[in-house]
């Protein structure tokens, strides 16, 4: 195997540095991150990702220089209606945002209208590749899985986001519950990307929680597993494997491929990850970090 990036991992992690649990102050964050982007591993690693509420406070003026520019992502934590106003400061700093990612509703409210909020405002962020709405597992997910399918069947870049985990219990969906959203969203064609809990590779248990902790080694098998056509309760399976051999074994086959329906996850370190994908074996290369 080449100490290139596989394919099938190409921009898999996120660089969500500054938010917890590594909270990293923005100036340490980005120095991190251009060191990921030179690095020989910089194929795993997609934007820095920075909070809306940091990019309209000007944080970023000073710190990048318009001559090299930088890549971000940015987390809308000031809510959907702020979004193109927070990103009106970003082009004086020469920084781009490749895509934008925000809550469009709590947990037990109706996702709907948020979703056609958050559609409406595309058309004022041009420059934007990526939006992600993100959805709780609860009331009324389909119908707006189905209200993004038909966006992005329109043309709209818009795509899924689910979280894996938090500080509580009921942030952390079952397997049962990830493979039905992994389905669905394999049903109507729509990309996903995930946020939270995924720290290890395969799953596992937090002793200091007690909480279990989907494993993103598992999540990519299963992606796999759903975009070959298997039903929910094979991908749910493979969300419950706590033995590393069959989820590599079924990531080695198609390592050469592009990874289907999956975005990736931020993390608050690139190198955890990065360290796990090659005791798995399914990155080989220099660890120059």
């Amino acid at each position: 195997m080449s100490t290139q990036v596989p394919a099938l991992l190409d921009g898999l992690v996120d660089d969500a540095a500054v938010f917890p649990p590594g909270s990293a102050a923005l100036p340490d964050a980005l120095t991190a991150h251009r060191r990921h982007r030179t690095a020989w591993y910089a194929d795993l690693v997609g934007p820095l990702l920075v909070p809306a509420s940091t990019v309209a406070r000007g944080d970023l003026s000073g710190l990048v220089d318009p001559g090299n520019g930088l890549v971000v992502g940015v987390i809308g934590d000031t809510g959907i209606g702020h979004l193109p106003f927070a990103l009106s400061f970003l082009a004086p700093d020469g920084v781009t945002a490749r895509q934008v990612e925000v809550a469009v509703a709590k947990r037990g409210e109706d996702p709907l209208p948020g979703v056609a909020e958050l559609v409406r405002l595309t058309g004022a962020m041009p420059d934007v590749e990526a939006v992600y709405a993100e959805l709780p597992l609860t009331f009324g997910l389909m119908s707006a899985l189905d209200a993004l399918a038909a966006a992005r069947d329109d043309g709209v870049p818009i795509a899924a986001k689910f979280r894996t985990g938090g500080l509580a219990a009921e942030l952390f969906p079952t397997p049962t519950e990830l493979a039905a959203v992994i389905c669905a969203c394999r049903d109507r064609g729509l990309p996903f990307k995930l946020t939270a809990g995924l720290h290890q590779a395969v799953r596992h248990l937090d002793p200091e929680t007690g909480f279990t902790h989907h494993g993103y080694a598992n999540v990519l098998a299963a992606t796999l597993a759903a975009a070959d056509g298997e039903g929910a309760r094979a991908v749910a399976e493979l969300l419950t494997v706590v033995d590393p051999r069959p989820l590599v074994e079924r990531a080695t086959a198609r390592l050469a491929e592009p990874r289907p329906l999956w975005v990736g996850f931020g993390s608050c370190s690139i190198l955890e990850p990065l360290t796990d994908l090659i005791r798995l074996g399914l990155v080989n290369g220099g660890y120059d970090a």
